[in-house]
């Protein structure tokens, strides 16, 4: 009997960076680029600054929309830009339709 490591999901989440985040576009297939914001104190001034950076993930069926809420994990290479993959989409921007009829 081969006795095998069962690796839990909590395990996994510890090494993987999880982040926050708001879709900024989704133009391309089966990718999205979000925008994640942090604040922090500056180590010698003191001062507290936001900062935003942009990840691209990846988003299999094209199911997050630029506005939305997500959150995003880690994961391995799957092109030159892309290391991250969709999790949840925490909030939906609702749709507004523009038409008069």
């Amino acid at each position: 009997m081969i006795n095998k490591k069962v690796i839990k999901e909590e395990e996994v989440s510890k090494k993987s960076k999880k982040l926050d985040g708001i879709v900024v576009s989704d133009k391309m297939t089966d990718t999205i680029v979000v925008s994640v914001s942090r604040y922090f104190k500056h180590p010698k001034y003191g001062k507290f600054i936001s900062k935003q950076k942009k990840y691209k993930a990846h988003d299999a069926g094209n199911t997050a929309h630029t506005g939305d809420k997500v959150e995003i994990v880690e994961c391995r290479p799957i092109s030159k830009d892309k290391h991250f993959t969709l999790s949840q989409i925490l909030i939906k921007k609702p749709i507004v339709n523009l038409d008069n009829e």
